[in-house]
């Protein structure tokens, strides 16, 4: 199955990270913290924060700034989060061994992380560009 996603293709751009090693609900603490703030402010959120799940949520917004730096050529001092989401992932499940043959169920929990960062200035400039189109037409008919 396809997965499609409902992005603007001129000023977004996301990076994801599935099956990391923590639990859902941990990493959502630190997610809400950062949603809607700009890049360089989330860097410096994220570096001071003292929560495991930082570090993996630091990486993915990094690999989004250079998506958006590498691909589509937005400057980073523009760039802010517009979507952050965290869905729980599959379970890993595994076996500890104990005394007498038997063993123990040990159950891992994972989550898939979504970052989307969104172009501010290109959004500005082409809401000034639909409006100027809309004029035109508005004055030629």
């Amino acid at each position: 199955m396809i997965k499609k996603r409902k992005i603007s293709r001129y000023t977004e751009v996301y990076a994801l990270g599935q099956h990391i090693c923590m639990s859902a609900h941990k990493a959502r603490r630190v997610i809400d913290q950062i949603r809607g703030r700009s890049y360089e402010e989330t860097l410096m959120i994220l570096e001071l924060m003292p929560y495991r799940a930082c570090y993996a949520i630091l990486k993915l917004v990094y690999s989004a700034a250079a998506n958006a730096n590498h691909n589509k050529g937005f400057n980073e001092t523009s760039l802010i989060i517009s979507k952050a989401e965290v869905n729980e992932g599959m379970t890993v499940k595994k076996l500890k061994p104990r005394a007498r043959g038997r063993s123990y169920p040990i159950k891992r929990s994972t989550c898939h992380i979504t970052i989307v960062l969104k172009d501010i200035s290109l959004d500005e400039e082409l809401e000034i560009a639909k409006t100027k189109i809309y004029n035109l037409d508005l004055r030629n008919s």
